[in-house]
């Protein structure tokens, strides 16, 4: 099982994230690429919030393949191009990780590859060894 760390010495998170994620011996991992708001027929939704929906719906098809699901995330990277984009991205997130919370990391960046890209996403993922594929 693996345990969410929130040292009391510390000023508690400000949002719903996990200081650190203790991951016990025994455990697959499952890193993906940073995933952009792109669907499969090539289509960039305008918004941050539609764009962070893709991010996540690609993720979770990257952790099926491996036999996981949002559920087992225990990291995230997000990367957005405007503070403004936070709010959007960050509802997503929350709506979508369950309890505990993972780690999370939030930066504002100046771009992507390509200008309409607003939201990308990376994970870490793991499970029981014997568990998926």
């Amino acid at each position: 099982m693996i345990k969410p760390l929130a040292p009391t010495s510390i000023r508690p998170t400000f949002a719903k994230y996990s200081h650190g994620i203790e991951v016990p011996a025994g455990r697959r991992m499952v890193m993906t690429s940073g995933q952009l708001g792109v669907g499969p027929d090539d289509v960039i939704p305008q918004s941050a919030q539609a764009q962070a929906e893709l991010c996540f719906s690609n993720i979770a098809a990257v952790l099926a393949e491996a036999g996981l699901g949002i559920q087992n995330i225990v990291k995230i990277n997000a990367y957005v191009t405007d503070r403004a984009y936070m709010k959007d991205y960050m509802m997503v997130r929350d709506r979508l990780v369950g309890d505990p919370p993972p780690a999370s990391t939030l930066m504002i960046v100046t771009g992507f590859t390509r200008a309409e890209f607003k939201v990308e996403v990376e994970v870490t993922a793991v499970a029981p060894e014997g568990d998926g594929k």
